[in-house]
C-alpha cells in the first residue's frame, strides 16, 4: 500500500464510506515492499505485533543492509538481525547504527528498544557448550521485553546443580530448557514446574547424537506434561514463543 492508497482510504473512513475494521483489515493484508531479492514485509508489525526479523546466515552483508535499512525507513526504529557472523556485522555497522553481541550472533540494528522486563523466562542449559543457542533466546526475549533469568550449566549429569536452583524454576512464568546429548533436561524441568517448558535441542554432542537429532527425539518424547519443542539449536524461535507465552 502506497501512500497515496492509503490517504485515499483514511479520507474514506473520515467521510464514513468505509469502517474502521475494513480499513485495519486492509493495512493488514496490504502487500511487501519488492527488493528483487528480497520482498520485505513492512506490515508484519500490524498484523502479528512483531516487525519482521532478518536471518542473517545465507545473506550478504549488504543485503542484510538493504533489507534493514528499508524497513528502519518504512515500518520500525530497530531490527532484530539473527545468525549474523561477526564479518558481517562489521560491515553492517558502517552503514547502520548497530548492536552486536558475538556470543549468540543477534544484531540490533536502529534504536535498541528499552527492556521493560516484563514477567519472568528462566532459560537453563544442560552445559555451558549450549550457552550460544541459550543467548539466541535470551536476546531474543529482551529484545521484545521481556526479564530473563539465566541458568546456565544444570544439567542432568550433575542433577544437583538443577535441584539447588528449584526456586528460580518455580517463579518462571515460562521456562526455556536447552540440551544437547540425550537432551533430559527438558523432561526433568517439565516435572518440577507448573508453567509452560519450551525444549530446544542442540547439536552438542558425540557422533551418536547425529548433530542434535537424538536430543531433538529425546525432547519429542518427554513424559513431562507441558513440554513443547522447536528445532534444533532453534534459540529464536524459543525466545520469540516464550515472549508470546509470557505476555498473554
Amino acid at each position: 500500500m502506497n501512500k497515496d492508497e492509503l490517504t485515499t482510504m483514511l479520507k474514506k473512513v473520515a467521510d464514513g464510506s468505509l469502517s474502521v475494521d475494513e480499513a485495519a483489515k486492509k493495512i493488514k493484508l496490504s502487500p511487501y515492499d519488492d527488493l528483487e531479492f528480497a520482498k520485505v514485509d513492512t506490515h508484519r508489525g500490524i498484523r502479528q505485533g512483531a516487525d519482521e526479523v532478518i536471518y542473517g546466515e545465507g545473506k550478504t552483508a549488504e543485503q542484510i543492509i538493504k533489507i534493514t535499512g528499508h524497513i528502519l525507513e518504512n515500518s520500525a526504529e530497530s531490527v532484530l538481525i539473527t545468525r549474523m557472523s561477526q564479518e558481517k556485522a562489521d560491515e553492517v555497522s558502517k552503514a547502520i547504527p548497530l548492536f552486536y553481541d558475538r556470543v549468540s550472533k543477534i544484531g540490533i540494528a536502529g534504536k535498541r528498544p528499552e527492556n521493560k522486563n516484563i514477567g519472568n523466562i528462566v532459560i537453563a542449559t544442560g552445559g555451558t557448550s549450549d550457552i550460544p543457542v541459550a543467548e539466541e533466546a535470551a536476546q531474543t526475549a529482551e529484545y521484545y521485553g521481556n526479564k530473563v533469568t539465566r541458568l546456565y550449566d544444570v544439567g542432568v549429569s550433575g542433577i544437583h546443580r538443577l535441584i539447588d536452583n528449584a526456586e528460580i524454576l518455580v517463579n518462571a512464568k515460562v521456562v526455556i530448557a536447552v540440551a544437547g546429548m540425550e537432551g533430559a533436561l527438558a523432561s526433568v524441568v517439565g516435572g518440577m514446574v507448573d508453567c509452560p517448558v519450551i525444549a530446544v535441542p542442540t547439536s552438542v554432542g558425540y557422533g551418536a547424537n547425529f548433530k542434535g537429532l537424538s536430543a531433538l527425539l529425546s525432547m519429542l518424547n518427554s513424559c513431562a506434561s507441558g513440554v513443547s519443542v522447536v528445532n534444533i539449536d532453534n534459540g529464536f524461535g524459543a525466545g520469540y514463543m516464550a515472549n508470546m507465552i509470557n505476555k498473554m
